[in-house]
C-alpha cells in the first residue's frame, strides 16, 4: 500500500488525509504550525471515533488506520515526504506559496512520486509551472468535507502527463469518490458553474428586488437548495466566498457574468464576514434579530426562474467551451454542492426556450453583459434540441 503524503493541516488538509487512512494508506501529515497538526490529528481521532460508534467503521480498523498517520513540522519534516507515491498540497490559496511548496517537494519526493494540488480556483498549469518535472503535477480538487463529499475533480494541467491523469483517478476512485474531469480553467466545474447562485442572489439584493431572507426562503423552499445563498454565504464565510468570485472574474479577464458584488466586499472589509465573526448578512448568537421572509409565492417562483436560468446558462457554456462533458457537470453540481437536480437535466425539465427568454429578458432590461447567453444554449433552442438525448 502506497505512502500519501499530505501539506497542510487545516480542515481540508486533515479531512484527505482522513480519507486516505480509512482505506489503508500511510499518510504523513505536514504544516509550519505543530499546533495545526496537533489539532488535525484530535479532529481525525474524534471523526474516527464517531464512525465506529456509527458502525461505520471498526474499532481495529480506526487504530490501525490512527497507527499510519504521521504528524511532521516542515520545513525541518520535508524529508520524510521520500517514501510518498503521492502527495497532496492543501495549503492557503496563494500561487506563490503553492509554487515554492512544489519547488520544495520536488527536491526531496521521488521522479515517480505524483504532485496533486488540491487548488479551487487557481491554474494548475501555473502551479506546475515552477516544476523541474511539470508533467507529474496535476489538480486534485476535493470538497470540504472531504471524508463526507463524495466528489473530486481532476484537472490536468497543460504540461500533466496522461498517465498521471489515470492514475490520480484511479487512485480517488479507489477511495470511494465520485470523480468528474475538468479543463484547466478558472473554477474548474463547480466553483464556476455556482457563482450565479451567489452572485445572482447579490444582484438581486441591491436592486431591491426581494431581501436576502426572502431570497434564501424562495431557493430552499421552492427551489429545492440545501441552504440559500445568504445563508450559504455566512456559512463559508464572506471573505472566501468573495475570493473566490474574485478569483473566477479576475482569471476570465474581468468577465461581467463573474464581477463581484460591492455589497459583500464592504461586509468583509467590515470584518462580517459570517458566522465565524457572528455576523455577515445575518447576524448569529442568542441576541440574533429574526429572519423574516416574505412568503410571496409569485415572488419566490419569480426568484428561482432567475436564479436557476443563470445557473443553466453557466453550465451550458461550461459544456459550450468542453471545460467538461455535460454528464460530469450535472454529476459534479449534484455530488460536489448537493444541487436537488443537475442544472442541464433542470434546463431540460424548465424548458431551454424558457431559460433563454429569461436570460434576454434580463439583458434587454438591464443592458448588462453579465446577461450573456450561452452560443451553444441559443443554439440548442433554434434547433430544439435537449441534453442527454
Amino acid at each position: 500500500m502506497m505512502t500519501v503524503g499530505v501539506v497542510g493541516a487545516g480542515a481540508m488538509g486533515s479531512g484527505i488525509a482522513q480519507v486516505a487512512l480509512v482505506h489503508g494508506h500511510k499518510v504523513i501529515l505536514a504544516d509550519l504550525d505543530d499546533d495545526a497538526t496537533n489539532r488535525a490529528r484530535q479532529l481525525i481521532e474524534a471523526a474516527m471515533r464517531r464512525d465506529v460508534e456509527k458502525g461505520r467503521l471498526t474499532s481495529d480498523a480506526a487504530k490501525t488506520a490512527l497507527h499510519q498517520l504521521v504528524t511532521v513540522r516542515l520545513p525541518l519534516g520535508l524529508s520524510e515526504f521520500a517514501e510518498c507515491s503521492l502527495v497532496i498540497e492543501a495549503i492557503v490559496e496563494e500561487l506563490k506559496a503553492k509554487q515554492s511548496m512544489f519547488q520544495f517537494l520536488e527536491s526531496v519526493v521521488a521522479p515517480e512520486c505524483i504532485l496533486a494540488t488540491n487548488t479551487s480556483s487557481l491554474s494548475v498549469t501555473s502551479i506546475a509551472a515552477a516544476c523541474e518535472a511539470p508533467d507529474r503535477v496535476v489538480g486534485m480538487h476535493f470538497f470540504n468535507p472531504a471524508p463526507v463529499m463524495p466528489l473530486v475533480e481532476i484537472v490536468p494541467g497543460a504540461q500533466t502527463a496522461k498517465d498521471i491523469t489515470s492514475s490520480t483517478r484511479s487512485i480517488a476512485d479507489g477511495w470511494d469518490k465520485i470523480t468528474v474531469m475538468a479543463a484547466d480553467t478558472p473554477g474548474f466545474i463547480v466553483n464556476r458553474v455556482a457563482r450565479p447562485f451567489y452572485g445572482e442572489a447579490l444582484r438581486m439584493l441591491d436592486e431591491g428586488f426581494a431581501d436576502a431572507p426572502t431570497i434564501d426562503w424562495a431557493l430552499r423552499d421552492i427551489g429545492g437548495f440545501r441552504m440559500g445563498p445568504f445563508l450559504l454565504m455566512d456559512f463559508i464565510g464572506n471573505d472566501i466566498n468573495y475570493a473566490v468570485t474574485e478569483s473566477v472574474w479576475r482569471a476570465t479577464y474581468f468577465d461581467a457574468r463573474y464581477k463581484p458584488s460591492l455589497t459583500q466586499r464592504r461586509l468583509v472589509e467590515a470584518g462580517w464576514l459570517g458566522r465565524k465573526t457572528g455576523r455577515g448578512f445575518y447576524e448569529y448568537g442568542p441576541h440574533a434579530a429574526p429572519r423574516a421572509a416574505t412568503e410571496d409565492r409569485d415572488l419566490g417562483e419569480s426568484i428561482v426562474l432567475r436564479v436557476v436560468s443563470l445557473l443553466v446558462n453557466e453550465a451550458v457554456d461550461v459544456v459550450h467551451w468542453r471545460i467538461a462533458t455535460a454528464s460530469d457537470v450535472d454529476l459534479a453540481m449534484t455530488k460536489g454542492v448537493n444541487y436537488p437536480h443537475g442544472p442541464l437535466a433542470w434546463g431540460n425539465e424548465i424548458g431551454l426556450h424558457r431559460v433563454l427568454g429569461e436570460i434576454d429578458r434580463l439583458r434587454d432590461e438591464t443592458e448588462d453583459e453579465r446577461y450573456r447567453p450561452s452560443p451553444l444554449l441559443r443554439r440548442m433552442v433554434k434547433e430544439g434540441r435537449r441534453f442527454f438525448e
